[in-house]
């Protein structure tokens, strides 16, 4: 039987494992919520082209646009994948911090009531 720490060090190294090989697999077409902004906004329409002026179906008007601190799970063009595998792993380690110190929390709530 596995005790926490190992439970834990299995699962982090799984983690890294995926999200490592993942850049690899990783498409550069926008995902269900980038595609979605970008058809309301009307830089897009529901076939994947940029709709022509004058279309009827444009739903909406002006341009979509929004900032990320690693966009595209990268650190830019200049890195390349070994960006994007350090993006991952970032993201990772942030993720097991967020998780860590909500189980945390409620650990300490629940002791203490």
């Amino acid at each position: 039987m596995m005790n926490n720490k190992t439970f834990i060090l299995v699962g982090i190294l799984l983690a890294l494992a995926i999200g490592i090989v993942a850049v690899f697999f990783a498409s550069g077409d926008p995902d269900g919520l980038e595609s979605t902004a970008l058809v309301v906004s009307g830089q897009k329409d529901l076939t994947g082209q940029a709709p022509e002026e004058g279309d009827p179906e444009v739903i909406g008007t002006g341009s979509f646009s929004y900032d990320s601190p690693m966009p595209d799970y990268s650190l830019g063009e200049d890195m390349g994948l070994s960006g994007g595998i350090v993006a991952i792993i970032a993201g990772i380690f942030i993720t097991l911090l967020v998780v860590m110190g909500a189980s945390y929390i409620l650990r300490v709530s629940k002791e203490g009531t």
